[in-house]
């Protein structure tokens, strides 16, 4: 079976909501954690790479891109695609342009990126450039105060231009509203033009459809965008019927929370299992007394257990401001880490939910994982997947973008 489109997702919970997508529409796909070993060719039509490149330094970013590129192809892939965030997480400094751009140098002399964020399914919609989340501007969302990419211009073709060096330009709704040739015919003359980043508009699944035949004409095109856009590309491709459910594996459950993002918080609040805050204040001091603590706590917690880092927007600024960002950041990644490692190790844990971005890729590193397949959707963009450690265990693991979930979804993402 060919590889119809390889992916590079900028971190872990946006490669997970693509293959929910992806298996949703009885196309099979797998997840690769990390940069893939080319001597593991994979068997699935789609093909996604999780990095940790969202928030790394941009060479990081673009080197670990450009390698698991250069994977993809070496395996046929047939159309590369830049997988980031439906909200466009990114600073002036990047990572979407640096990789975009290094992708394009991948691709050849004339090659233009070509995406969207939109992701109608997720409430994120693209108007004259602009991004909205719901009914708000980007800008004006809860993304606007994001503690590691807050989002505070939601004219996306001003934002990429800080981040590329190489022109951008839009397509706005009436020519995705005209059908795929009108689509193909202005991403023509803007490459004419010389250029070589371009944005599309989209409302509805609909656009996203005309925008995906429109690429199907352009093999050329290095296709960027969230999973909405990944979505329409995996219709193309056409499904099977729907794919069956596979139980999960017997074992303990557990919950890992370290996204602040707002969705997360009212999930944390509204739990009604047994929950345990990390104190990080504590963690800075003593992290293995810390993890001890916790460790005592999953071991004689009746139902599953939640142990969180998530805190409001004010906590976590005064938190960054004493013991800096990235090293609060790493410091709550890598007890939530050791956590699982234990968990699984000493307590029977065999099933993991896991919220945040940052966080799920700490936890899949420190498990072992490097492949995932997905066994169930859990909510839109959120999937149970299963792995196998270096031990040989089968593990049920489920990671989570901060923003996704109903309020309720801890207690519900089991049934």
């Amino acid at each position: 079976m060919s590889l119809q489109l390889g992916v590079v997702a900028d971190d872990l919970t946006g490669a997970c909501d693509v293959a929910a997508g992806v298996h949703a529409l009885g196309v099979d796909a797998e997840v690769r954690l990390g940069v893939p070993d080319s001597g593991a060719a994979p068997e699935a039509r789609v093909v996604i790479v999780a990095l940790k490149s969202r928030t790394a330094p941009a060479a990081e970013a673009v080197r670990d891109s450009v390698a698991s590129a250069r994977v993809l192809r070496s395996w046929g892939a047939r159309r590369l695609y830049l997988k980031y965030c439906s909200t466009f997480d990114s600073t002036d400094e990047g990572n979407i342009g640096p990789v975009a751009d290094a992708l394009l140098d991948l691709a050849g002399e004339d090659a233009a990126a070509v995406g969207t964020p939109a992701t109608p399914a997720a409430a994120r919609t693209m108007h004259r450039g602009h991004l909205f989340v719901g009914d708000r501007l980007l800008s004006e969302s809860s993304l606007a105060h994001h503690p590691l990419t807050p989002m505070r211009d939601a004219d996306l073709i001003r934002v990429l231009a800080r981040q590329t060096p190489r022109p951008v330009a839009g397509i706005p709704l009436e020519i995705l509203h005209a059908g795929p040739a009108a689509v193909a015919g202005r991403i023509a003359e803007l490459r004419a033009q010389g250029v070589r980043h371009v944005l599309l508009d989209a409302v509805e699944d609909g656009d996203l459809d005309a925008a995906a035949a429109a690429a199907a004409g352009a093999p050329d095109l290095i296709l960027t965008g969230a999973a909405g856009f990944a979505a329409a590309l995996a219709r193309s491709l056409g499904g099977a019927a729907a794919p069956s459910v596979e139980p999960p594996p017997d074992g303990a459950r557990l919950i890992l929370s370290g996204s602040g993002s707002e969705r997360t918080r009212a999930q944390v609040s509204a739990y009604r299992g047994p929950s345990h805050p990390i104190d990080v204040s504590a963690l800075v001091a003593e992290p293995t007394a810390v993890v001890a603590e916790v460790m005592r706590f999953v071991g004689r917690a009746a139902g599953t257990p939640l142990v969180t880092a998530t805190a409001e927007p004010e906590e976590v600024a005064r938190l960054q401001a004493r013991w800096g960002r990235d090293r609060t950041a790493a410091l709550v990644e890598d007890a939530l880490a050791r956590v699982a490692v234990a968990a699984v190790e000493e307590c029977g844990v065999r099933r993991v939910l896991v919220a945040g971005g940052e966080t799920s890729g700490a936890v899949a590193a420190a498990l072992g994982a490097t492949v995932l397949r997905v066994r169930r959707i859990a909510a839109p963009g959120v999937a149970w997947t299963t792995a196998t450690d270096p031990s040989g265990r089968v593990l049920d693991l489920c990671f989570k973008s901060g923003n996704f979930g109903g309020t309720d979804f801890f207690d519900r993402a089991w049934d």
